[in-house]
């Protein structure tokens, strides 16, 4: 999901997805534990979509209190 998509979004399909990523994230990092990480760049890559949905979430929290 790149950031065009993501600024598409409404407010709560941006905090769903943002609760998506993180336990997709925490589910990663169980099977790291046991040895079953097939691709270990998969940890940035969500780490990112993560600051890239908070990031836009307070963007829109900001704009829509100023209005």
């Amino acid at each position: 999901m790149n950031t065009k998509e993501i600024r598409e979004m409404s407010e709560a399909e941006i905090e769903k997805s943002l609760r998506d990523t993180r336990e997709s994230r925490l589910q990663l990092r169980m099977r790291k534990q046991t040895g079953q990480v097939e691709h270990p760049h998969e940890f940035k890559d969500m780490s990112r979509q993560i600051a890239r949905l908070e990031t836009i979430l307070k963007e829109k929290k900001l704009a829509t209190a100023s209005a």
